[in-house]
């Protein structure tokens, strides 16, 4: 496909787990960065984790020590493990890829990188 493709989304309990996947577009690019981000109805779209080429992460304040990424590059794919999941947490996940920013930060990622659907997660109390 063209674009990264999100799965592995549903609903859980406040406190269980779920485990994101993402395929990444048929380009055989080498990704300088994954990320993942996340968008709730009314809320802007919010930057989640990122991992770079070199598998450095970075992970916003809310989800840190209860997320973590990962990536395979052989699979071009790439991963979000989420547990001790909370009602805010619910939103729809999207995961972009990005193959120009040798920087090492990320920090263009919501804005250059390549989206596609995201997986919607529903965490209730």
């Amino acid at each position: 496909q063209m674009q990264p493709v999100a799965s592995g989304g549903g609903s859980a309990q406040a406190g269980g787990s779920l485990r994101l996947s993402c395929e990444g577009s048929e380009f055989t690019l080498p990704r300088f960065c994954w990320g993942w981000f996340r968008q709730a109805p009314g809320k802007e779209r919010d930057q989640v984790a990122t991992i770079n080429k070199d598998g450095a992460t970075h992970y916003a304040d809310s989800v840190q020590g209860r997320f973590t990424i990962s990536k395979d590059d052989a699979r071009k794919s790439v991963f979000l493990q989420m547990t001790n999941l909370d009602p805010e947490d619910t939103a729809m996940y999207y995961c972009a890829e990005d193959f120009a920013d040798q920087s090492g930060s990320c920090t263009a990622l919501a804005e250059d990188g390549t989206w596609g659907a995201g997986t919607q997660v529903t965490v209730s109390s």
